[in-house]
């Protein structure tokens, strides 16, 4: 193996979105940084390539709503710094029936975070959006929503750490990562043949971090890489306008099932991106690239929303991706431990929704690598050992079988110590309701891996 003989304060693993932005955080507070990409840069093989992502701030858990608002001025910042716009700015609307559990969160936390918003019925729907809603369900229209250009916005954080004296490697494999013995550093080492030291280091490899992890340590994860599949829909003639960011057309997301996703014509004239959001399990090394999931139900979506607007014969182009699924769909941001104590940092796990908070996760990643702890964000839901990311929430009250959905309701109150299968809306209302000062108790909640948070 040949030692390149160069030395890091820091060595980021992986340069999509997180690891690019991570490179330059530490890279813009003066460390000697090395970014490594296993790929070519900008590469179509992962989670941060493509034409766009959705921003919105419209999440059940107040913690990533806090962390959307943060993004957004770190995507600004950023912005004013490359000199051009990587975020086109748009509204975001969210539907979905009215009893929805996990809409009556996002109204919740709207209000309690003062971000602009309206909720319309079905009839005030039609004034805004182009679209038809059933009868029992209902709109909200806020404020923080936009698309994001992923590829432009990579590539904008690679550059902005260039500029800032960060050295970057693609083609470059990471084979190892081990204690040198003789410095007692971060010595990583490549499939080319190469090695280097750093002082930190920080993992961010996505869809791969299950198996780089387990080769260095043994441990496994639970993060499931699944294939995804985004479809553009032709626009019938003469409604093009109705569908662009600068006549109004929104963000959107749709919540109950199927869970759907899409932004406003942008990348593509003429077509919009709507999608299920969701896939298959695969191996990232061994992708099928195949057709997907069924389409079935997206035709019908499509076909009942959008009548006589937009074509519901089938998407006339396709792209496919991956996320990197964790059972509670949260984040994995943690110190790796072990030998490696402080000195390694990971982060994966961002389930199909991390890449509009990629600005904070970066900054946070650097506070981790450099400061020995993250400031500003509460932690404790993205560590690695919360019980290895089991379905579980822990909640201080009783609860009614109503307030939990249980089909059929065994009792008319659900009490400490019991043990429940709930899906992951009901999840989001009682993180939501869990502020009460009574404390009855612990009771272990199960969450349903049927359901998955919006995005694009």
């Amino acid at each position: 193996m040949e030692n390149s003989g160069q030395k890091f304060d820091v060595i980021v693993i992986g340069a999509g979105i997180m690891g690019s932005s991570t490179a330059y955080q530490i890279a813009k507070r003066g460390h000697k940084t090395l970014l490594l990409e296993q790929f070519d840069f900008l590469h179509h093989r992962g989670s941060s390539h493509g034409e766009s992502r959705t921003i919105r701030a419209t999440y059940p858990e107040p913690y990533y709503v806090k962390m959307v608002i943060e993004s957004y001025k770190l995507w600004e910042e950023a912005e004013s710094e490359i000199g051009y716009r990587v975020l086109y700015k748009a509204q975001q609307f969210d539907m979905g029936p009215a009893e929805d559990k996990c809409l009556q969160a996002v109204i919740a936390n709207c209000r309690s975070e003062s971000i602009p918003h309206q909720v319309l019925n079905r009839h005030q729907v039609s004034e805004k959006f182009p679209g038809e809603l059933p009868e029992n369900w209902i709109g909200v229209w806020s404020e923080l929503g936009g698309v994001i250009k992923p590829s432009k916005a990579v590539s904008m954080f690679q550059t902005l750490a260039i500029q800032r004296g960060a050295v970057l490697k693609d083609n470059s494999k990471v084979s190892d990562i081990r204690r040198d013995g003789a410095s007692g550093e971060i010595l990583v080492a490549t499939a080319n043949g190469k090695s280097f030291l750093g002082k930190k280091c920080v993992v961010t490899v996505g869809a791969w971090m299950k198996n780089l992890v387990k080769l260095v340590t043994g441990l496994v994860l639970p993060i499931q890489p699944i294939e995804a599949t985004v479809c553009y829909w032709r626009v019938k003639e003469g409604y093009e306008a109705h569908f662009t960011i600068a006549n109004g057309f929104p963000t959107f997301a749709s919540h109950g099932q199927p869970h759907i996703y899409g932004t406003p014509s942008l990348e593509y004239p003429g077509l919009v991106k709507i999608a299920v959001h969701g896939g298959y399990p695969c191996d990232p090394d061994k992708r099928g690239w195949g057709p997907g999931i069924s389409l079935d139900s997206l035709r019908k979506w499509v076909e009942e929303r959008f009548a006589g607007l937009v074509d519901p014969n089938g998407p006339v182009a396709k792209q496919s991706c991956m996320y990197s699924m964790t059972p509670d769909e949260d984040f994995v941001i943690d110190y790796l431990g072990g030998e490696f104590g402080k000195d390694v940092v990971i982060a994966g796990g961002f389930s199909g929704h991390g890449f509009k908070m990629g600005p904070l996760v970066g900054k946070l990643l650097a506070d981790l690598a450099l400061d020995g702890e993250a400031h500003g964000v509460e932690m404790s839901h993205f560590r690695m050992n919360r019980a290895q990311c089991s379905k579980t929430l822990d909640l201080v009250r009783t609860f009614t079988a109503s307030e939990l959905e249980l089909t059929p309701a065994g009792h008319d109150t659900v009490n400490p110590g019991t043990v429940l299968k709930l899906s992951r809306s009901t999840k989001s209302n009682l993180r939501s309701m869990n502020t009460s000062n009574e404390t009855h108790g612990v009771v272990r909640i199960g969450v349903d891996d049927g359901e998955d948070d919006l995005d694009g």
